[in-house]
């Protein structure tokens, strides 16, 4: 995990990672910000991984976050507000049909030529706004 991604996320009411985490070293430097919520990614095949869920449904504040590694594999149930993924590693934000679906990118190594990025959903009562922001 980049320092820059660690400084951004400094502050976080609560942490998702959508998968591939790579080193248990990085959930715990994450529960050092927040509660974490976490999900075993494609990358992770180490026998530490096999403790981290493939899918969990957070809850704050009201709203339901679903979170898994491959959005290929949803099935959504009703309720949920907003599902975050990662796999692809592409940042994106998109709404559909009331849910809101939010891949954050990786915070990692550079994946490919895609940006690193970090995703921040501010949620006020039944309101879910959801942004990326691409780290330097």
């Amino acid at each position: 995990m980049r320092p820059e991604a660690l400084e951004y996320l400094r502050g976080a009411d609560h942490i998702v990672h959508a998968g591939d985490i790579g080193d248990p070293g990085i959930l715990e430097a994450l529960r050092t910000l927040a509660p974490v919520t976490a999900v075993r990614g494609n990358n992770d095949r180490a026998g530490w991984a096999s403790a981290v869920p493939d899918m969990a449904n957070v809850e704050i504040d009201g709203v339901t976050i679903h979170v898994l590694h491959d959005v290929s594999e949803l099935r959504l149930q009703p309720g949920v507000r907003v599902v975050v993924s990662g796999h692809s590693h592409k940042p994106r934000i998109e709404e559909r049909d009331g849910v809101l679906y939010v891949n954050p990118g990786s915070a990692g190594p550079r994946r490919f030529t895609l940006p690193i990025a970090v995703g921040e959903l501010e949620i006020s009562g039944a309101s879910v706004r959801a942004r990326n922001k691409e780290l330097t």
